[in-house]
């Protein structure tokens, strides 16, 4: 009887406590899909590579594994939230303020996508690692999970300003401009830091890597 009257309250308290839905719906509120879980609607690029499977985005190696899959749509400011999936030694990229054409790690900017525990990478620059906005901003390591297990990241973009969050973590936050006002960390030349608008996209290398539940909220 006692087990029975708090299951009773509990759910009273739940049906009847609005601010812990509304809490749940105030995150998600603002965000749509950028895939449908079904194909690759909305996307451009490598679509022999990159292919829509079981509600996923999956690269294929039988597909080269490389090249690049960029959003139709270009966005600005934004909050991308995803969930990714590495194998073993994978490397891949998200592009954001891509152009079409080029190297978007240089001609927009990439933010590295990779398996930091994997021992072909222990001679990478601080930049290299993933998370780290490719050649100028290194970011934190230490909380991404072991390659086979999903990852959350959410990816905060005001111009020149970005904040990566891994699996609840802040693990970069600067401005792009700012960090490479006396030089980028690489020594390159990447003119795309000054473009506030573009295209999104995963940028591959070979490697398999698996995306879900991909959603953006423009700011």
């Amino acid at each position: 009887m006692q087990f029975r009257f708090w299951h009773q309250l509990i759910f009273l308290f739940l049906i009847f406590s609005p601010g812990l839905n509304s809490l749940a719906q105030e995150s998600n509120q603002g965000f749509t899909p950028l895939f449908n879980g079904k194909n690759l609607e909305g996307w451009i690029g490598n679509k022999t590579s990159y292919q829509a499977k079981d509600g996923m985005i999956v690269i294929e190696p039988n597909g080269g594994g490389g090249g690049n899959l960029f959003t139709e749509k270009e966005y600005g400011d934004f909050i991308l939230r995803f969930e990714f999936q590495l194998t073993p030694g994978a490397n891949n990229g998200l592009g954001i303020h891509a152009p079409l054409e080029g190297d978007a790690a240089y001609a927009g900017k990439e933010i590295q996508i990779l398996d930091n525990e994997a021992e072909k990478y222990a001679g990478l620059k601080a930049y290299q690692y993933h998370g780290s906005v490719y050649g100028v901003i290194p970011a934190k390591r230490g909380f991404l999970k072991p390659a086979g297990e999903w990852n959350q990241q959410e990816v905060i973009v005001q111009h020149p300003k970005i904040k990566v969050i891994l699996n609840g973590a802040v693990i970069l936050e600067g401005d792009y401009l700012e960090a490479s006002r006396n030089g980028t960390l690489d020594g390159k030349d990447h003119p795309g830091l000054k473009r506030s608008s573009g295209h999104i996209g995963f940028l591959g290398h070979g490697d398999v890597v698996r995306f879900r539940n991909i959603d953006i909220k423009e700011l």
